[in-house]
């Protein structure tokens, strides 16, 4: 006798997303995908599998995603590619511009593109942070100026008022030029040297290699260091301030409150310029709904022209959350039209009308099986679908069926049941749906 199979379940922080709540990221991909659209952006997909050494080289060797969350293999029963190691891709905009060099989109002109789908990283599973979780990643390719930089935090503002979301604040700061930054590097290595007594293992580490993300720590011991470090901010030249500025003036003329936030920073060479994060206190600890800026050295860091980029990514997870806290919003129904019916020659009938029906642009559900009128009326009212269309003995032989409402209509009153031709079914249901 065979051993019982032991049930398998789903990796721990990789969820499956089932029809119940299926919905709710339908209805957000289509706001996101209209919204997009309003815009000018165009979908690209790239290989959920890139070769490692992109995302080191673009994410950043000593960042925590590399150095500890990414899902990487090697390709050993790959001949053509034995031996490379491979990573299932953390975030979207390293592999975009991989794809942008590769595919020289930037030749004629600059490019707005878009990615939406799951991104992975291997990290303790907790509400709001998952190993597998999606993404919407926005890039604007082959564009300097602080126009394009503006546009996006205000197109984001729209997407707030788009879902509806209430609780969510901006906060601004500029990461000036490379000599700018090389500049306030030298000066906040020496103030972390001067304070390296309370200075935790992760700040002793990042010093000299990524001293900005030292400033970003959530160590309360370390908060007043980090408050009075210099500040990249006095360090920026006039073209820089001029960028930041005309940012600023554009946000005040569409009215977007935003703070100046010194410590928000990104800490490797190749973001410049502008630097953005929406957050909220609705999530926690998982706080930033999106995170964007500048990244002009990116093109060059991973082999192609010099190209100047901006862009934002926001998870979907977190989105969806916030939706969840703002909204009442049920399920949809299933279907419009429920058809039930009784013997063989109604199941095949129902069958053609259904088609007809969906010939004009309505869901439609035709009872499957065989049960009692009861049965199949009690399934019709759980779909929630507008009408139930009856086809018995006594409709097959007359030619007729019977169109029952299920609901109230738009005033407020539930209709009578009709008996109609079946020829006349069309017509007769522009009427009542």
């Amino acid at each position: 006798m065979s051993k019982a199979f032991e049930k398998v379940t789903a990796i721990r922080g990789m969820n499956d997303i089932l029809p119940d709540t299926s919905w709710q990221w339908e209805r957000l991909e289509r706001i996101l995908k209209t919204w997009l659209a309003q815009y000018a952006y165009l979908n690209m997909r790239t290989p959920i599998l890139e070769q490692t050494r992109l995302f080191a080289r673009g994410i950043g060797e000593v960042t925590d995603i590399v150095e500890k969350e990414m899902y990487t293999f090697s390709m050993s029963n790959d001949k053509q590619e034995a031996g490379q190691l491979m990573t299932m891709r953390p975030e979207f905009t390293a592999g975009v511009v991989r794809a942008a060099i590769e595919h020289n989109i930037t030749y004629e002109r600059p490019q707005r593109v878009y990615s939406m789908g799951q991104v992975f990283r291997h990290e303790r599973p907790q509400k709001g942070r998952y190993r597998q979780f999606h993404q919407v990643s926005v890039e604007a390719l082959g564009f300097a100026g602080p126009d394009i930089d503006a546009e996006q935090i205000i197109m984001l503002a729209r997407l707030w008022k788009l879902l509806g979301l209430k609780d969510i604040h901006l906060e601004l700061n500029s990461l000036g030029q490379a000599a700018e930054r090389q500049a306030h590097r030298e000066a906040l290595i020496k103030h972390l040297e001067a304070h390296i007594d309370i200075l935790d293992e992760d700040g002793k580490r990042r010093m000299y290699s990524n001293p900005l993300r030292v400033l970003d720590t959530k160590n309360p011991a370390m908060q007043e260091m980090a408050n009075n470090a210099p500040k990249l901010f006095d360090f920026l030249g006039e073209e820089s301030l001029a960028h930041f500025n005309e940012i600023r003036a554009r946000l005040d003329q569409a009215g977007i409150a935003y703070t100046i936030n010194p410590r928000l920073v990104r800490g490797l060479d190749y973001y410049n310029l502008t630097v953005f994060e929406w957050v909220t206190t609705s999530l926690g600890a998982q706080g930033t709904v999106c995170g964007g800026g500048r990244y002009d050295g990116l093109f060059e860091l991973l082999g192609g022209k010099a190209t100047p980029a901006v862009g934002f990514g926001l998870g979907l997870e977190r989105l969806l959350g916030l939706m969840e806290l703002e909204s009442q919003e049920t399920a949809p129904a299933e279907a419009d039209i429920y058809i039930v019916h009784q013997g063989l020659e109604a199941g095949r009938r129902a069958t053609q009308l259904a088609e007809q029906c969906r010939d004009a642009n309505w869901r439609v559900i035709v009872h499957a099986g065989s049960a009692s009128f009861k049965a199949q009326f009690k399934r019709a009212d759980f779909s929630g679908a507008k009408v139930a269309l009856i086809l018995g003995e006594s409709e097959i032989e007359h030619n007729t069926i019977a169109i029952k409402p299920l609901r109230l209509s738009d005033d407020g009153k539930m209709l009578d049941q009709v008996v109609v031709a079946q020829t006349a079914l069309i017509e007769e249901l522009k009427q009542r749906i």
